[in-house]
């Protein structure tokens, strides 16, 4: 029993928010009810966190919002494929935000040098873009998140205000159709919903594992961006959802 409680723990640590259908996939020999039994003890014993619907890391929860080098070995060829489709909105002389994450660190990787303006919270995504000698890189300011190598707070939020985007790239940790697109740190929720709030055109990437989960902060919702660039698994009811409200699916 233990064994196999300590290997739910390291799924949902790997994975960062898990469904509960994912767990039963990945855990075919466990019967439901004794897969709920594991959730609630490891929960008590303060292991994982359950949530509706599934359970989540501990360190999800207490707001590091996942360590970015995790996310970036996790389904690490559908974040290559989506940074590849995400490079087609590109087009130089625009002004365009990047947010934080692994999935936007790929897409800077791959920008080639042209005349753009770029703004971006992500240090990791900054440091991808010091190759560049055509482009001009804003950094905001503000408190530095150590787990996800972002920069958030007051600063990054007075400092969009003022900025008009013509593209917008978000990165989300969950997406559900009731509760949006959400994160799990509140300032980068809002500083999500700023960016959105000043950009011409708002895309948020996504794979297709963040499907069905939820975070503790939303930030948007399909009627609040313009697209999502996602890899080719994205669920069929997401996709007639997108197509419904006029959101483009790349």
């Amino acid at each position: 029993m233990q064994e196999r409680r300590q290997k739910i723990v390291e799924f949902v640590n790997r994975l960062g928010t898990v469904s509960f259908a994912q767990l039963r996939a990945a855990f075919q020999e466990v019967s439901e009810m004794t897969l709920r039994t594991d959730l609630k003890a490891l929960d008590e014993e303060r292991r994982l966190v359950r949530v509706h619907g599934g359970a989540k890391s501990v360190e999800v929860v207490v707001g590091t919002d996942d360590f970015l080098l995790r996310r970036s070995l996790r389904a690490a060829p559908e974040k290559a494929q989506i940074a590849r489709k995400a490079l087609g909105l590109l087009r130089p002389d625009m002004t365009i935000y990047l947010d934080s994450g692994s999935t936007t660190t790929g897409l800077a990787h791959l920008i080639p040098d042209e005349r753009y303006q770029i703004f971006t919270n992500s240090l990791s995504c900054a440091n991808e873009l010091l190759r560049l000698t055509r482009a001009r890189v804003f950094l905001p300011g503000g408190f530095v998140n150590r787990y996800s190598q972002s920069l958030c707070g007051v600063h990054p939020m007075q400092f969009i205000s003022g900025v008009n985007f013509d593209l917008a790239l978000i990165g989300t940790t969950s997406y559900a159709e009731k509760s949006g697109f959400s994160c799990g740190m509140e300032e980068e929720a809002q500083l999500k919903r700023a960016v959105i709030a000043q950009a011409e055109r708002s895309y948020v990437l996504m794979d297709a594992g963040k499907v069905g989960l939820k975070s503790t902060f939303s930030f948007a919702s399909l009627d609040d961006v313009d697209g999502i660039v996602s890899d080719d698994a994205l669920p069929g009811e997401v996709v007639t959802a997108c197509r419904a409200r006029g959101v483009q699916v790349l």
